[in-house]
């Protein structure tokens, strides 16, 4: 089992490197040959599923409980 803090530090870490790759696919979408038009389904599916990350990492590792 890890420890809260171990939790903590996985979970940023994680988060971050998932939010690095999926904001970096978006923007290269929408720079190249789809243009921002093009892209912009895809940066509403993004940003949707990068706000529930950020829920389940609050959820799972930030969380105080009782």
């Amino acid at each position: 089992m890890l420890s809260d803090i171990q939790k903590k530090i996985l979970g940023v870490i994680g988060t971050a490197l998932m939010f690095a790759f999926v904001l970096g696919l978006a923007s290269s979408i929408s720079s190249g040959f789809a243009g921002f038009w093009g892209g912009l389904p895809f940066w509403i599916i993004a940003i949707f599923v990068l706000s529930l990350a950020l829920f389940n990492l609050w959820e799972d590792a930030l969380r105080k409980r009782k």
